[in-house]
């Protein structure tokens, strides 16, 4: 009978918790919804390839090849400015026979993708060479034939399948190498999802148990202004996240040997920006939480979508209306800017839309937390 007692207690403290209601029904159904779109989207890859002095057989073969377009371009030097400006995935050059295959290797899938389309394109174009070979010698040794009396036609040596050259293909990585794989594309992403997860948490945390245990309340008796107390606490837990990002991030490259293309600093400085951005929602949430245990009902809410739109799984492959979705999702522009530092080399300074819309999230949401101060005191 107690433990029955203390099951209908139980029961009746859920009942009364609309919140906690709606997030444990509401938030996964969300979420499978969510996946729904996302993973039953057109998972095929589009690749560009750029091509100097490639044969027309070879190259009508790859502009045939399902989700290839084939860009030409008339020298060496321009194809590589266009495979450095990311116009294209991968540049093919034919010299005496032979080929050169540079990847841009930021995508191991695009890279593979490009790698199948060239090795039939290839094959078709060997096949297609050696029928044309085999029609003129045929109709070459017919014409002999005729030509010649009766004895000697007797006397000529069956026909020999004709010979043809492998040609030597020599392959190119501008990141990376050829063990590249798909963890190093979403690793700048990761970073910064890491990042935003553990700041958020614990910054959500920490003020909230301030808030619980009265700190908070007694902060407000005082003539503090409400935003001298908001920036307070952001620089205070700014200062532990500003070393917890140092730490993931140094770790991350030096500890998983990944490489930089460009300036370690800019990496750092972008996912500083975004700590802080997952600071200020951290706070303003957990003024919506009355319990540590409604903090943690936000994850779901806050965190995975995150992960689903931030570019780990290609946002190219959905649908316009999902990917539109992802311009709400910080972790997408610290995750562009991450990319482009890591894999392309890109400096700071012409990252400033991915910079400026993290800097516009966090002017946002502290302007929140100011005004969501006032649940606690008028001034």
């Amino acid at each position: 009978m107690r433990t029955l007692a203390i099951t209908k207690r139980v029961l009746k403290e859920l009942l009364r918790d609309k919140q906690t209601l709606a997030l444990m029904f509401i938030a996964p159904i969300l979420i499978l919804v969510l996946m729904s779109f996302i993973f039953s989207s057109n998972q095929t890859i589009d690749v560009k390839i750029g091509t100097v002095t490639v044969g027309q057989t070879l190259d009508q073969d790859l502009a045939k090849t399902k989700h290839v377009t084939v860009k030409h371009y008339a020298t060496k030097k321009a194809a590589a400015h266009a495979l450095k400006k990311q116009r294209v995935d991968a540049t093919l050059r034919e010299t005496n026979g032979n080929y050169h295959l540079t990847y841009a290797n930021t995508d191991s899938s695009k890279t593979a993708a490009v790698k199948m389309a060239f090795k039939n394109a290839v094959t078709n174009a060997q096949t297609t060479g050696l029928k044309n070979k085999l029609v003129q010698a045929t109709t070459a040794l017919v014409t002999l034939k005729q030509q010649l009396p009766a004895a000697m036609q007797a006397k000529l040596p069956a026909q020999a399948a004709p010979k043809t050259q492998t040609p030597k293909v020599t392959n190119h990585y501008i990141y990376g190498n050829s063990k590249t794989g798909f963890f190093d594309k979403i690793l700048p992403i990761l970073i910064g999802f890491f990042v935003f997860f553990f700041v958020f948490l614990i910054s959500g945390m920490a003020l909230l148990r301030e808030r619980t245990s009265g700190t908070l309340d007694r902060l407000l008796a005082t003539p503090v202004k409400r935003s001298e107390i908001v920036f307070g606490y952001m620089l205070g837990y700014g200062v532990i996240g500003v070393l917890q990002t140092i730490v993931i991030v140094l770790a991350s490259v030096w500890l998983l040997n990944v490489e930089v293309v460009g300036s370690l600093f800019s990496l750092v400085v972008v996912n500083l920006v975004l700590a802080l951005v997952a600071l200020a929602c951290g706070i303003l949430l957990s003024t919506f939480a009355s319990s540590e245990f409604q903090m943690m009902q936000f994850m779901p809410i806050v965190v995975i979508p995150q992960v689903f739109f931030s570019g780990i799984i290609p946002l190219a492959s959905m649908a316009s209306w999902v990917r539109a979705i992802s311009a709400v999702i910080p972790i997408k522009y610290s995750g562009d800017a991450s990319t482009q530092i890591m894999m392309f080399g890109t400096p700071l300074s012409r990252l400033g839309f991915d910079v400026g819309i993290l800097l516009i999230f966090l002017l946002i949401l502290t302007v929140l937390n100011i005004v969501g101060l006032r649940r606690y005191r008028k001034a």
